[in-house]
């Protein structure tokens, strides 16, 4: 079992990683292949040696977002040794970037919810009248 502290010291610095990244990719990231992009969150691995930064691109066009993707990939080094500057880090967790699709996936879910009331409420109607 992990111990609490652990679990919340990681947390914490799970967010103030977040915090950094996404300062540093509005602000301090000029590659011009980097859209809009925003941190959506860091999933930090148990020993703290690596981390999955969550990204999303706003744009819907998917070759865009794998080109910003490309650009983060390549700013890596630069992120890593900023963070490990300014949060005081012995060692920067190696980071991995990867496209959060959890808005989409919400967003169609809902639509298929709101799909599935509308014929459930389409069936109903038909056959009240009837009886």
């Amino acid at each position: 079992m992990e111990k609490r502290g652990v679990k919340h010291h990681r947390g914490r610095l799970g967010e103030a990683l977040r915090e950094e990244i996404e300062t540093l990719v509005e602000g301090e990231l000029g590659d011009p292949r980097i859209g809009l992009v925003s941190v959506t969150g860091v999933q930090l691995a148990d020993d703290g040696r690596s981390a999955q930064v969550l990204v999303e691109v706003e744009s819907d066009n998917e070759e865009e977002a794998e080109r910003s993707l490309e650009g983060l990939d390549a700013a890596k080094a630069y992120i890593r040794h900023e963070l490990a500057d300014r949060l005081r880090l012995r060692r920067a967790p190696e980071l991995f970037f990867r496209l959060d699709r959890s808005e989409r996936e919400k967003a169609r879910v809902e639509e298929l919810i709101e799909r599935t009331k509308r014929r459930s409420k389409a069936r109903k109607e038909p056959g009240a009248e009837k009886t």
